[in-house]
């Protein structure tokens, strides 16, 4: 059993088959999951795990080299938003339904118990060399 880093085997073999420019979207509970991508569902209940803890658990794990959040973010969830500009000063911001467009094209999908609207990032993975 790993010591340490992330423990749930779905979803430290999903990242260990990333590779350079493929998408992960980080979703809220109420998100639309579309059809195609690998999905590692990980919440537990309205709000465990939060999408803060998983965004911070990922960025332990992965290199990133984009992100992109919806618009709406701003307004309908400051804590989120603030989250993603501090740790994405390059965030890009979409519509809703675009980064719903977006996330199609992710590889994987991890779902959080987040139950705050807006709660979702589409992050764009890079190298560590």
């Amino acid at each position: 059993m790993k010591r340490a880093g992330i423990l749930n085997r779905h979803l430290a073999g999903a990242l260990a088959e990333l590779g350079h420019g493929d998408g992960v979207l980080v979703c809220d509970a109420g998100m639309p999951i579309p059809d195609g991508p690998r999905v590692v569902d990980l919440a537990f209940r309205a709000g465990v795990p939060s999408f803060a803890e998983v965004v911070d658990g990922l960025l332990a794990e992965l290199v990133v080299e984009g992100a992109t959040a919806a618009r709406e973010i701003s307004e309908a969830n400051p804590a989120a938003a603030a989250l993603l500009a501090g740790e994405f000063p390059g965030l890009e911001l979409v519509t809703h339904e675009r980064l719903k467009e977006l996330s199609a094209g992710a590889r994987l999908v991890v779902r959080t118990g987040e139950a705050r609207p807006y709660a979702n990032v589409l992050l764009r993975c890079g190298v560590f060399f």
